[in-house]
């Protein structure tokens, strides 16, 4: 093995050529159309273009990896997560070519990678799955036959891949139809598979899954498990090791399991077993149940890298050449605690946002896994996944606070990112107390939103001081100094903010808002309000709006001080508009249709997710602007609504 073609983008294809250029392979990066500046392109030995934008067009065409592979020289190929990671067709493509495949053999994939096949095979290993339905006949009327049997609530899950793609709650049966329709489509577009199965649903469980490794001379071990309860949309945000909910006798058993299914097919290489996990009842144990393997190297795989003390890539490649496993399970030494929070392009709604990075600030003290840097496009056709940041100290509590103050202290401009959400969900008590389940963010959601409006309102002043100086510094002549006030109005979320400024010295302002009036003291890095001192980052989205970083507080404010006066709403035509890019993957509204509040209008596949599209109110549909394929921008109009 001298020249690794790594079959992905983005952060892991960073990480993984990291790792190969410090066992002196050389690497090759593929890329699509959209990302052909990108980072993980720029750093490796050589690159090869694949086709278009979506992953159909680029990442998921197995004869041009393969054709990559040859054109450059390459003897190898790893597949990073996601796309064909998982793929035994691509796999025996990469062997049939003479290629070593960095991954499990084809006929492991196949029998562990679907949800269905390896349920089947856990059922002869006494491992424990939940009731459900995974058979050949995928008609409709059998799903909602089987689901009858199981007993609501059931999940719909897509049969290969992951990730939470093609996942549906379905809480009662007249749901179950629309939840079967989103989840196949989904799992077409993410998989190009839609088999689907049926799951028993559980009301809270932890979702805790064991890290395993295996080599071709017979040896197989655990890695411990990772619990990754905090979820959107049925994928991980937040990843820790080890779980609070897991004590050493429940590792064991958890591990054994995991060994266990493993070796029964003949697995090599990285691989993580995943469990729902539910809390002992009294004087019982901790109960789980088998929900799929992933066949392929995890996200979250820096968290037991910090435990372990090892790198996970390189364990693959030395195993892909035929080396055995460098530890025995006896020999495993997992050292204090680690947290991973996935940073990603998104709002704190949890809607996908692609868009520009302006400035990127990877802060100090953890480790930071990513593909950025000032300039970077974040295209609408992947995950919205930016980057990670993992935190390992001795104590849970010191892994928290370390994550928080990186969280705190990293930029990221130019577009919305879940960075504040993040920090507020390791602040939030139920977390930091270790009781997190998987309905944690739709239980605490709310309040994590609230409180992230609340500290952006608090420091209204400092908005109004955020702007003045982020203009100061693109046109001098717009804040010339003046003994007067002078108007300004700013629209923050859903309000404007009418202040008065006034120069009072070279760095100082005099804010007032209302009847209130405070004194900020300013330069081109920094606020102070109060005696307090706070960082001062700002990117320019267009002429008259701004993203604001102040300490550790997001903002996105736009000049409307010289926008003439808005319309009374009552006398304007509804439009709804696509929030955020994304190509039109459904249209359910028609000219003249009557629609109810609620009733799904459009839908837009974005980041690789499906997102509905609802009507405010009732309404009759008087113009639909797009139609089914269309790519569209943000605030782009969709649809215009008349009536009540």
């Amino acid at each position: 093995m001298k020249r690794l073609l790594v079959a992905n983008r983005g952060e892991i294809a960073c990480r993984v050529m990291r790792t190969a250029r410090a066992m002196g392979l050389a690497t090759v990066a593929v890329h699509s159309r959209a990302d052909a500046g990108a980072l993980h392109v720029q750093e490796a030995d050589a690159a090869c273009a694949l086709g278009g934008d979506s992953p159909a067009d680029s990442y998921l065409r197995i004869e041009a990896l393969i054709a990559a592979a040859r054109a450059t020289g390459a003897d190898a190929v790893h597949p990073g997560y996601g796309f064909l990671s998982e793929s035994a067709e691509f796999a025996q493509a990469v062997v049939d070519a003479g290629l070593t495949w960095i991954g499990p053999p084809p006929a492991a994939i196949r029998q562990l990678g679907s949800k269905s096949a390896i349920k089947a095979l856990a059922a002869t290993l006494d491992i424990p799955c939940l009731p459900g339905y995974a058979g050949a006949d995928q008609s409709a009327a059998r799903f909602v036959q089987e689901a009858g049997r199981i007993g609501y609530p059931v999940m719909v899950k897509a049969a290969a891949g992951g990730g939470g793609r093609g996942m549906r709650l379905v809480q009662q049966p007249s749901d179950l139809p629309a939840a079967l329709q989103s989840a196949r489509s989904e799992a077409e577009a993410a998989f190009g598979s839609g088999e689907l199965l049926l799951e028993r649903a559980l009301a809270a469980p932890r979702h805790v899954e064991v890290q395993v490794f295996a080599d071709a001379h017979g040896h197989c071990i655990h890695m411990g498990e990772r619990d990754c309860s905090v979820q959107r949309r049925h994928q991980k945000l937040i990843e820790e090791s080890p779980s609070p909910g897991v004590d050493a006798a429940l590792r064991e058993r958890m591990g054994a399991c995991a060994v266990r299914l493993a070796r029964s097919a003949g697995y090599i290489g990285a691989g993580t077993v995943e469990f729902l996990l539910v809390a002992p009842a009294a004087h019982g144990e901790a109960e789980f149940f088998l929900m799929e393997m992933n066949t392929r190297l995890q996200v979250e795989h820096p968290v037991t890298e910090a435990l372990a003390g090892v790198d996970l890539v390189e364990w693959q490649l030395r195993i892909a050449r035929g080396e055995s496993l460098p530890m025995a399970q006896s020999d495993l030494r997992l050292q204090g605690h680690a947290i991973e929070v996935r940073l990603c392009a998104e709002d704190e709604t949890f809607s996908p946002h692609a868009g520009r990075v302006q400035r990127f600030i990877a802060p100090r003290g953890v480790r930071v896994d990513h593909a950025l840097h000032d300039g970077a496009l974040v295209p609408p056709f992947y995950d919205s996944m930016l980057g990670k940041l993992i935190a390992h100290a001795p104590t849970r509590e010191q892994a928290i606070d370390r994550l928080i103050g990186a969280l705190d202290a990293g930029c990221v401009l130019g577009l919305p990112s879940n960075r504040a959400l993040l920090a507020a969900c390791l602040r939030d008590p139920v977390f930091r107390a270790g009781e997190a389940r998987i309905p944690f963010l739709a239980e605490r959601g709310d309040a994590l939103r609230r409180s992230l409006a609340e500290r952006e309102s608090a420091l209204l002043p400092l908005l109004v001081a955020g702007v003045w100086q982020a203009q100061a510094a693109t046109s001098p002549s717009r804040t010339l100094a003046s003994p007067f006030d002078r108007p300004m109005r700013l629209r923050h979320r859903d309000q404007t903010i009418d202040a008065r400024v006034q120069e009072r010295s070279p760095d100082t302002l005099r804010i007032a808002i209302g009847d209130t009036a405070v004194f900020v003291r300013c330069t081109s890095t920094q606020l102070a309000l109060d005696g307090v001192a706070h960082a001062l980052r700002a990117a320019q989205l267009s002429p008259s709006e701004w993203h604001l970083q102040i300490g550790a507080v997001d903002a996105f404010v736009a000049d409307a001080s010289f926008e003439p006066e808005a319309r009374d709403a009552r006398h304007a035509a509804p439009e709804i508009k696509a929030p955020f890019s994304g190509r039109i993957v459904g249209v359910h509204a028609a000219p003249a249709q009557q629609v109810a509040a609620g009733d799904t209008l459009i839908v837009i596949e974005s980041m690789k997710l499906e997102h509905a599209v609802n009507a405010p109110r009732a309404a009759t549909v008087s113009r639909v602007a797009v139609q089914v394929g269309q790519q569209v921008a943000p605030q782009q109009l969709l649809v215009t609504l008349e009536g009540a």
